[in-house]
């Protein structure tokens, strides 16, 4: 790898790392306490921008599925491997933070309300596509697969989205802001949104690397030029 890749890599974490702490500066010492949660209530700021980035995670999936079925590249199927990692792990997040604002604005850590369980739902969609992929071994089928599965799955974020608007929940539709607190949430897409996008693609040219790696060794065992891979590349 060239120095200027890695130089920018390195500066794009230590501007999502700088991010991230002016934002917990920011929600310890500028932000105001919510009257009825209390200190509690903070972890809203990082709850709602994880759920959002979840949900663009999962619509990477969906394209990048979309884009593999359409051109028969590999190219598209790391992507949307790469983003369905990336949506497991955010939507893990978006679940432990509801969980422990639930215990304080409902004094109970879960309740089966239409949105909690699309969530809930959601997060096993993707967990399962992640098994799915390592269940197949053929490269072409596995991208097949995981492609239809995809976007299929891609149905219920908008099931999440729309549940405690359509439906009687007792999660809320909308959460009323005062200035500073809106700020404060504001800023805090900042760093999750870097982070989420930088994991992302560390693990797609992860990836990528692995498996140009693995061609490479496919053609040293058949110097007769055996087509090896699956797809286009």
């Amino acid at each position: 790898m060239s120095k200027q890749p890695t130089l920018l890599v390195r500066a794009y974490w230590a501007a999502a790392v700088l991010a991230l702490a002016a934002a917990i500066a920011v929600v310890l010492f500028y932000t105001p306490d919510e009257v009825t949660m209390g200190p509690v209530q903070k972890i809203f700021y990082l709850h709602l921008p994880m759920a959002i980035n979840t949900f663009f995670a999962c619509l990477l999936v969906f394209v990048a599925s979309i884009g593999y079925l359409w051109q028969r590249s590999l190219w598209w199927d790391d992507l949307a491997a790469a983003g369905a990692k990336v949506a497991v792990l955010l939507s893990s997040g978006v679940l432990a933070t509801g969980m422990i604002w639930a215990r304080s604005a409902w004094g109970q850590w879960w309740t089966w309300s239409p949105r909690l369980t699309f969530s809930l739902m959601l997060w096993l969609l993707y967990v399962v596509y992640l098994v799915v992929r390592t269940s197949v071994e053929s490269g072409q089928r596995r991208a097949v697969v995981s492609a239809v599965y995809g976007i299929t799955a891609f149905l219920d974020v908008p099931l999440v989205w729309l549940s405690a608007r359509l439906m009687e929940d007792i999660h809320p539709s909308s959460v009323t802001l005062s200035g500073q607190m809106r700020v404060t949430l504001t800023l805090w897409f900042l760093p999750v949104t870097l982070m989420a996008a930088g994991l992302v693609l560390a693990r797609f040219n992860l990836t990528r690397r692995i498996r140009e790696r693995g061609l490479t060794m496919e053609r040293r065992f058949h110097p007769t030029g055996m087509q090896v891979s699956q797809g286009v590349a």
